[in-house]
């Protein structure tokens, strides 16, 4: 609990004095040498480089190199960070907190960074409702939002009408962007048009951030390139600017076994690799070959998980999928230890019902993931009535018709596939019929939102506090895609309770409450009944957690594993 107690502890104190860096110290085996290339591999093009506009893993992957949050986590031990806040401070009551931004940031243009520039992107970009990245949730507690104030050119202070316990982690959220480049697209009068600013066709001098890297050049579906940020305000342990590299590349290579091929090719420096591609590369590695293989494991590598449309059109299959009992023999249903040692060839483990098992908040609920048991899943499916009435080997999900569903997940994904065919073939065994649907990867969660699945494969990202997560897991979130029907007519507004089952109301107000507590261990108390709620109710069947695991060329410094984590950052790698 060292890191909760920390969190408390903020709340009265300033942060920590920094080293003679302004980065954290984890990401440092050595001080390393200017210069030279990195280049990497992008799964697909971005859709915008305008951070709020879109939701695109893809872009953020490119866009974390040029924007900077207030506040960063380190990423060894999880605890927060300094970045553009230099130091912070909780008033008494534990309702407010008034950040010192860092001196002498510069935009990369050469414009100073000020107060000017986190007021607008908190208030006009990160709370705005209408935007589709927009960070609302988190800036939310109670019904209401925060308030942000600017004191000074260099202070910031934000306020909640309740304590709010999350609040510096939520602030990890929130990437800052330039007030005297956007603030002419009116986002708030006009969001529609605000999401049409710097797309992927812009004039990439106008994209403008104070991180490490800025755009310098763009190559439709096939690379991105980004150069060294001439006001990067990033030193290393001996004053020395950041980042080592001049340039960083992004190649565009859709298919995994390519993205291998064409590291083996020389022509990338690192990429991530599946549990197939494991074996063999570290085999080659032992051998001598000129890279590493790495293996941890990390909080934010999204879960696998398995979820069914409360409200599908079809009102027999929205009986049964918002039936518990039906979901928890679909849980008895899933072979984890085959999909963890055939798909990922051994390189997962088991997750937690929407915590990370390394994580502070963690509640060890893996026994309520329930064992392999085909035998009794179909006795659950008996017992609910789906029976085989006419002997063709599928169930009845009514007299008139068969239990048949659909399956959608992505297609171009290196390991969801193949667990899509495990749950089909397993299911089929017991009687009922799946039918797989692939689609494109960026297209899953918007298919999702949408309500147009039955049943859907899906990763979310495990975050270091629980409250970060209230938009997915808080019934009437905008991710909480499961259950549409509890949504607010409008982001940002009451959910429909009545639609909600009883235990979906206790998760709602333990996530209403838990916001308002500054009482770390009573948080933690909190999210440990959420955590059961989950386990016994299943709002989606838990899978599986990938490990992280990458390899490198042994000529890059500074990309390294320590405890069973992967530490590295774009910006302190080196070429040797």
């Amino acid at each position: 609990m060292k890191r909760i107690a920390l969190t408390a502890a903020l709340l009265s104190l300033a942060a920590p004095a920094l080293a003679q860096t302004n980065v954290p110290e984890s990401l440092f085996q050595t001080v390393g040498k200017r210069g030279g290339t990195l280049t990497l591999p992008l799964g697909a093009s971005p859709q915008s480089f305008n951070y709020y506009a879109v939701l695109d893993n893809n872009a953020y992957t490119v866009l974390n190199n040029v924007f900077d949050r207030l506040i960063t986590l380190d990423p060894y031990s999880n605890e927060l960070f300094p970045q553009l806040a230099e130091s912070w401070k909780f008033s008494a009551d534990g309702k407010s907190v008034t950040l010192k931004l860092r001196k002498g940031v510069k935009w990369s243009d050469g414009k100073p960074f000020t107060a000017d520039d986190v007021i607008f992107t908190l208030v006009d970009l990160a709370s705005n409702t209408g935007l589709r990245a927009n960070q609302a949730a988190v800036f939310t507690i109670g019904g209401q939002p925060l308030k942000f104030q600017k004191v000074d050119d260099l202070t910031v202070k934000v306020t909640a009408p309740k304590p709010y316990g999350a609040m510096l982690q939520a602030l990890t959220f929130t990437p800052i962007l330039p007030k005297h480049k956007l603030e002419k697209f009116s986002p708030l009068k006009n969001p529609d048009a605000f999401t049409k600013a710097w797309a992927t066709n812009v004039d990439l001098d106008d994209v403008v951030g104070t991180g490490p890297f800025k755009l310098a050049s763009y190559s439709v579906d096939q690379k991105v390139t980004l150069v060294r940020n001439p006001h990067s305000w990033r030193v290393d342990p001996k004053g020395q600017q950041l980042p080592y590299m001049d340039r960083l590349e992004y190649l565009i290579i859709k298919n995994p076994d390519a993205q291998i091929a064409q590291f083996r090719a020389g022509q990338l420096d690192s990429a991530p690799i599946t549990g197939a591609q494991y074996p063999d590369l570290k085999r080659q590695e032992v051998a001598g070959a000129p890279f590493k293989v790495l293996r941890g494991v990390g909080l934010n590598n999204p879960p696998l998980h398995w979820g069914f449309n409360f409200d599908t059109k079809d009102p027999e299959l929205k009986k049964a999928f918002s039936n518990v009992a039906f979901r928890r023999a679909m849980q008895m249903a899933v072979n984890r230890e085959r999909i963890i040692d055939t798909v990922f060839n051994g390189l997962a483990g088991l997750p937690g019902h929407g915590t990370a098992p390394i994580s502070e908040w963690y509640l060890n609920t893996k026994a309520s993931l329930g064992k392999f048991d085909l035998k009794g899943a179909a006795a659950a499916l008996d017992k609910l009535g789906y029976k085989d009435t006419n002997g063709n080997g599928v169930r009845n999900l009514s007299p008139r018709r068969e239990l048949e569903f659909t399956l959608t997940y992505a297609a171009d994904s290196s390991t969801i596939p193949a667990t899509a065919t495990i749950i089909q073939n397993d299911l089929k065994s017991i009687g009922v019929k799946v039918n797989l649907q692939g689609i494109q990867s960026s297209t899953v969660l918007p298919t999702a939102l949408g309500g147009n699945f039955e049943s859907i494969l899906l990763a979310f990202g495990d975050q270091p506090d629980p409250q970060l997560r209230k938009d997915i897991w808080q019934p009437g979130g905008a991710l909480n895609y499961w259950h549409p029907a509890v949504r607010p007519e409008k982001e940002g507004g009451t959910p429909v309770f009545s639609a909600m089952q009883p235990w979906e109301k206790e998760i709602y107000d333990i996530f209403a409450k838990a916001e308002t507590l500054a009482d770390q261990k009573a948080r933690k108390n909190l999210y440990d009944r959420w955590q059961r709620l989950f386990a016994q109710n299943l709002p989606v069947i838990m899978l599986v957690k990938p490990d992280s695991v990458a390899v490198n060329h042994a000529r890059l410094g500074n990309y390294f594993v320590k405890d069973n984590r992967i530490l590295y950052s774009n910006f302190t790698v080196f070429e040797k």
